[in-house]
């Protein structure tokens, strides 16, 4: 979402791990030992609204920025330790897959850290498994709100009524295009298609030019981002509303399905796209579009040579919708509390919540409105834009265990991207088995 994807995540860490920070087949972000007697502290006090004068503190700060993200939020914690003399974090960083595997054991055994990133789609997991501490006190002695935050990573925050989590960035989906590609295909390459019949026109014109425009990836990073993008276009839904039955076989997403699927049989993509072959494919010319996340937008700039531009997803379906996943600040339970150390931490989440344009540097959305709302943020041309997409963005729900249903979606996607499988067959099965999984987490999980 390394996830660093990260980073802004390193895109190349995503896969590393396994998953993309946020994909329906995220990683189990608590595999392993249960916290569920560890007992629960929450602080007292005004949040770290006004500061921190106790005595000298060092706070433990894990994450999984061990992509070119990093080096941003290293230069952020640098800065907070001079500007607060008396608080010295130390940053750890790990591979997503190692971080979500180990902090469930040291928070259990009393060596967790002070503080935590965590991805957006297991905060639910980790606040049913006692793993982090409610945050409401942060919230409102911070007195912040909705209107303070974009509204979808700041509700994605709650679990059972209760904030968990303070939500630092978005990172969504986004629509990359070749500019010289487009040129050689007849295509403007200043005006990307943005609607089905545009896309569906320019996709026929690098056909006729022996350009396959648009590669299909049948694998869980980009195709099952994009899928989920897909689906909510095309009116169709991942869950049901509380989130107990998998909903992916509906109408609308047999059409996603289907529309994506004809990519490769009408030869607008290769018929077996190997991993990350659509996104280096863009770089060396081969195509002109790539659905990809915002952490690509650093990658390509790197390219000196290569033309290319990047807009919000193209509204294929008829309702704009695209993926994202949240990076939100976690404070993991504390066996033996300590008041100091509780105010220190609180103190540098909202600090780092205010200098997140620095953050946004890295390839991300900043989560709180008066960061991306400044022209500083605004001259980041690139980031700019996929911001615009801030209030149709789609999360997976705030249930526990909700990526564990995840993997019957990507082998769906796999086999009908892939496979050429009956796309209603595929979906059906698929469902039936995520359902099956979900009921089983909702017993575990009650």
């Amino acid at each position: 979402m390394s996830i660093s994807i990260p980073g802004g995540f390193s895109r190349r860490g995503l896969l590393t791990a396994g998953v993309a920070a946020g994909a329906v087949g995220v990683l189990s972000a608590c595999g392993g030992s249960s916290a569920t007697d560890t007992p629960t502290t929450t602080a007292t006090g005004d949040g770290g609204k006004g500061g921190y004068d106790g005595p000298a503190v060092s706070l433990a700060f894990w994450n999984g920025f061990t992509g070119g993200d990093g080096a941003f939020m290293k230069k952020l914690v640098d800065q907070f330790n001079t500007a607060n003399p008396n608080i010295k974090v130390s940053m750890q960083v790990m591979q997503w897959a190692d971080y979500y595997a180990k902090l469930p054991t040291a928070v259990t055994s009393g060596n967790g850290p002070d503080i935590a990133v965590m991805h957006v789609d297991s905060v639910a997991t980790n606040a049913a498994r006692k793993i982090i501490q409610p945050l409401d006190d942060v919230a409102k002695a911070l007195e912040l709100s909705e209107n303070d935050f974009a509204p979808v990573p700041w509700n994605a925050g709650i679990y059972k009524d209760v904030r968990y989590a303070i939500p630092l960035d978005v990172h969504p989906l986004g629509f990359f295009y070749n500019k010289t590609v487009m040129e050689k295909a007849g295509l403007d390459p200043e005006k990307p298609p943005m609607d089905h019949d545009s896309y569906m026109d320019a996709l026929d014109k690098c056909k006729a030019k022996g350009i396959q425009g648009h590669w299909a990836s049948p694998h869980l990073f980009t195709g099952g981002l994009t899928m989920q993008s897909l689906i909510y276009q095309f009116g169709g839904s991942m869950f049901n509303e509380a989130a107990t039955a998998a909903t992916y076989n509906d109408e609308g997403s047999v059409k996603a399905f289907t529309w994506f699927q004809d990519l490769v049989k009408n030869g607008h993509s290769p018929k077996s796209v190997a991993q990350d072959a659509d996104f280096l494919a863009l770089q060396n010319g081969q195509t002109a579009f790539n659905w990809n996340g915002i952490w690509s937008i650093n990658t390509l700039a790197e390219k000196k040579d290569l033309q290319w531009g990047v807009v919000r997803l193209p509204n294929i379906g008829g309702q704009n919708a695209a993926w994202a996943g949240s990076h939100q600040f976690v404070l993991p339970t504390q066996k033996n509390a300590d008041e100091n150390k509780a105010k220190a931490s609180r103190v540098f989440v909202n600090w780092i919540s205010q200098q997140s344009l620095e953050w946004a540097k890295g390839g991300q959305v900043p989560a709180r409105n008066s960061v991306r709302e400044s022209a500083e943020f605004k001259a980041l041309t690139a980031q700019n834009e996929l911001a615009q997409q801030i209030d149709y963005l789609k999360f997976l729900p705030a249930v526990p265990g909700i990526g564990d249903a995840g993997g019957e979606f990507d082998k769906a996607v796999n086999e009908i991207i892939l496979g050429q499988k009956d796309v209603k067959a595929s979906l059906d099965a698929a469902v039936g088995r995520a359902t099956k999984i979900l009921e089983a987490n909702a017993k575990k999980y009650a």
